[in-house]
């Protein structure tokens, strides 16, 4: 058993250390949620069966490598719960999930072949530098070849962290980056040069490497249902404060 569980804490313990730590509200927010969730669940005929718990709390077991039921039993008093408490948790993750999927499933492929553009990425490298007559001289330099947009990054970029990765701006969304800056890294090929561009950090010079095509993966899939359910249960918490 858990040393801790042996040292009894009152519940107005915990209550004044999450207001002290300014976590209370958060966490009587998720209190609430579950309440609309469960209502919801019930006026939709929406329930998690035993069978659905047990696979559930399988695929954990298999996660954690927790191959026997003892070892299952001893990572659950190191977490301070019981059994009933694990598949509590579980009944109503899934139930969150199912009433997720039968609320909004059909929305997610609309909403994202609407703004289809908004998911396309690309990787690029990034020159930024403070002045636009560097910013010019550099540009007319990798045009001529006189230096390699990757030299030119390593030798003038401001940022320490990027100068040592030779520009490397890693992979993003169309949504991630400066509507400036994401309309011309997108309407242009990969290996063009591109800029300058100013912003509040410099001025900018671009070259793509790479664009990766709009894809409904089940990552992405289920970050559009989630953002949908988050939206709506921000609205029926709204409305249920509301009547109190």
């Amino acid at each position: 058993m858990n040393e801790l569980s042996k040292i009894f804490i009152e519940p107005e313990e915990i209550v004044n250390f999450l207001k002290s730590e300014l976590n209370l509200k958060e966490v009587y927010q998720k209190i609430l949620f579950q309440r609309v969730i469960h209502y919801a669940a019930k006026e939709q005929g929406i329930f998690v069966t035993t069978e659905e718990i047990e696979a559930e709390a399988n695929r954990q077991r298999r996660e954690k490598r927790l191959e026997k039921a003892t070892d299952t039993l001893a990572w659950l008093a190191e977490q301070l719960v019981t059994p009933e408490d694990w598949e509590t948790g579980i009944c109503d993750r899934l139930l969150s999930q199912k009433l997720a999927e039968a609320l909004f499933a059909q929305e997610v492929e609309r909403f994202f072949f609407q703004n289809r553009l908004e998911f396309e990425q690309v990787l690029f490298y990034q020159i930024i530098v403070d002045s636009e007559q560097l910013a010019q001289e550099i540009y007319y330099q990798i045009e001529e070849d006189e230096i390699s947009f990757y030299d030119a990054a390593h030798l003038y970029n401001i940022n320490n962290h990027h100068r040592e990765k030779c520009g490397y701006q890693g992979r993003f969304y169309r949504f991630d980056l400066h509507p400036d800056i994401a309309a011309a890294i997108f309407s242009k090929q990969p290996k063009q040069l591109i800029g300058p561009i100013k912003t509040s950090q410099g001025y900018h010079l671009f070259m793509v490497d790479e664009f990766i095509p709009a894809e409904l993966t089940h990552s992405r899939y289920q970050e559009i249902l989630n953002q949908m359910f988050q939206n709506w249960l921000d609205h029926e918490l709204k409305i249920l404060l509301s009547r109190e």
